[in-house]
C-alpha cells in the first residue's frame, strides 16, 4: 500500500510540473499565426538553419538557429515578457524550441503548427 501511495505520488508531482510547463507553450495554426502577426508587434524567431532561412521566410523573422552552439544565449537576448512566435522547417524543432524557452522562463509561447511548410501551402 506504502508503494502505491508513492507511485502515485511521484506521478502526480511529474503531471503537474508537466501541465504547468506547457501552460507558457501554445501551437497555433497557420490561420491563427498569421492573425496574432498583424495584430501586434511581436518577436518573431525562425529557428532553421541559415540555409533554410536564405530559401524563404516569414517576414520580419529573426533568424536563430537552433543547432548552433550559442542558441540559448542568442534566445536569452529576447524579452522575456513579450510573446515568442518560432516556427521551424516541419515544427520539430519550433517544439523543443519552445521547451527550452519556457524552462528559461518565457511568458507566452507561440509555435506555428507544421512549420514553414504548413505556412507556404
Amino acid at each position: 500500500m506504502k508503494k502505491i501511495i508513492t507511485l502515485f505520488s511521484v506521478l502526480s508531482v511529474f503531471f503537474s510540473c508537466s501541465s504547468q510547463e506547457n501552460k507558457a507553450v501554445k501551437k497555433l495554426e497557420v490561420s491563427e499565426f498569421k492573425e496574432h502577426l498583424k495584430n501586434q508587434e511581436v518577436q518573431l524567431i525562425d529557428v532553421r538553419t541559415s540555409e533554410e532561412y536564405k530559401q524563404g521566410a516569414i517576414s520580419n523573422a529573426k533568424s536563430i538557429n537552433f543547432f548552433a552552439g550559442d542558441f540559448k544565449e542568442k534566445i536569452l537576448e529576447l524579452d522575456k515578457e513579450q510573446p515568442v512566435y518560432l516556427y521551424c522547417r516541419s515544427g520539430n524543432r519550433s517544439g523543443k524550441a519552445s521547451k527550452i524557452l519556457a524552462d528559461l522562463g518565457f511568458k507566452e509561447i507561440y509555435d506555428l503548427k507544421g512549420g514553414y511548410k504548413a505556412w507556404v501551402k
